[in-house]
């Protein structure tokens, strides 16, 4: 198989759907050698900011030196941006070899899952790139995960909020429960939730598998200084001037976790020095998430694709950035509490410009405008991503500001129309109309 098709092959897995257990893929990882026990890992589960935490370690352990692995989803662009190596993508070639080799491997299997084949593809490339450590974010809840077959040095969870109630409960008790099963005998908890509940939970489930807690405000903490720089007081390190390569404040809870997670590395055996957790925490490199990609007018794309994470937007837009109107290009999956993600965000946007990403899943634009019919805002619905982006750009003016935003699929197909637009019009700056 060539890359085309290869992909093709493993999207095609996905009319299996969403499958939790662990049998499957425990088989399958099994007639591949069992390469997961090969590398050591952290392991980081939660509602919001996995992703952001996982890209700060893995940005902290490769400013240290260490060959460190990476593997996220979903991908914004191109698949191989769920398997990286020192923020390096899996190879095209390296896709197409390991997916035969993986397909032989899963024949006498029942219906393996698109998540599981490729979690097997992400284990089997860190054990044979010999990576020293792999940072792995959970695809969807923690218990039943396909990588919570990991025995990791450290297990996070950034935090509880309501999302997938499908699949993990309608309460947020419920949800942690699903989350907390990522929690390993005689292990290391950290975590940045502040919900009681959910705390009280977390403090149960690490007694009873004698494994230890620390808690973001009262364990370690990143606070952010006059001068605009952080402080970080940790369990054993205190480091001043610090700065954030990513935008938004709710990144400092993110940022917090990432360095008490290092911390406990260096426990490990992990030569981490202040300076690398310094330069790592700024070189950090995550796009689709508070990115600015334009300006006159200025472009952001954020995946933001619950309310919790809707209303930390809101805040970032309305502290962080100066600008005369908000223009919102926004997608939702329609398995989502789009209510409340709506009521979250649209007050603050002048016009919103509805659009589908090409998902089954997503909301489609005559559902996302229904709700907003007695809302009052101006709203356009749209053939496409790539139209609700470009009509956005020809309405705003210099000074206005355009948010990509609703699902990490959306914002990675304007990302992709936003590079066509722009290698078009030679630069975005004349697409906005004069003040």
């Amino acid at each position: 198989m060539g890359y085309r098709s290869s992909i093709a092959y493993l999207y095609g897995l996905q009319h299996y759907g969403i499958k939790f257990g662990l049998t499957s893929i425990s088989k399958l990882l099994a007639a591949l050698g069992n390469p997961h026990h090969h590398f050591r890992s952290v392991h980081i589960a939660g509602t919001n900011g996995k992703g952001s935490t996982a890209a700060f370690i893995a940005s902290i352990a490769a400013a240290a030196g260490y060959k460190t692995g990476l593997y996220t989803s979903p991908h914004l662009i191109s698949f191989t941006e769920r398997i990286k190596i020192n923020n390096r993508e899996i190879s095209r070639a390296s896709v197409v070899r390991l997916t035969g080799l993986i397909r032989d491997a899963a024949s006498p299997l029942d219906s393996i899952t698109f998540f599981e084949f490729v979690t097997a593809m992400a284990f089997t490339f860190f054990a044979e790139q010999k990576v020293e450590c792999a940072v792995v974010e959970t695809g969807m809840g923690g218990r039943l995960d396909a990588t919570n077959v990991l025995q990791p040095i450290l297990s996070i969870i950034t935090n509880v909020s309501r999302d997938h109630e499908l699949y993990l409960g309608n309460t947020l008790p419920k949800i942690a429960n699903e989350k907390a099963g990522i929690i390993k005998r005689n292990g290391v908890l950290l975590t940045a939730a502040r919900n009681s509940a959910v705390l009280k939970l977390f403090r149960e489930r690490c007694r009873k598998k004698r494994s230890a807690l620390l808690v973001l405000g009262k364990d370690f903490n990143l606070q952010r200084r006059p001068d605009n720089t952080l402080t970080y007081r940790g369990m054993a390190h205190d480091i001043h001037q610090l700065h954030l390569g990513l935008r938004g404040e709710h990144q400092l809870d993110n940022g917090a976790l990432a360095l008490a997670a290092v911390e406990l590395l260096g426990r490990s055996g992990f030569a981490i020095t202040d300076t690398s957790m310094r330069r790592g925490l700024k070189d950090v490199v995550w796009p689709g998430r508070l990115e600015t990609a334009g300006s006159r007018p200025q472009v952001i794309f954020d995946g933001a694709h619950n309310p919790a994470a809707m209303k930390c937007l809101r805040n970032s837009i309305l502290n962080g950035f100066d600008y005369d109107r908000l223009m919102l290009v926004l997608g939702i999956m329609h398995d989502k509490d789009i209510r409340t993600m709506l009521k979250e965000i649209v007050p603050i946007a002048s016009k919103v410009f509805l659009c589908r990403p090409r998902m089954d899943r997503a909301a489609s634009t005559a559902e996302l405008a229904r709700r907003l019919r007695n809302s009052g805002v101006c709203y356009l619905e749209t053939q496409s991503v790539g139209e609700a982006l470009q009509r956005a750009l020809q309405e705003a003016r210099r000074r206005d500001l355009v948010c990509i935003t609703g699902s990490l699929f959306t914002v990675g197909e304007a990302q992709a129309a936003f590079k066509r637009l722009t290698a078009a019009d030679g630069c975005i700056r004349r697409t906005g109309k004069p003040d």
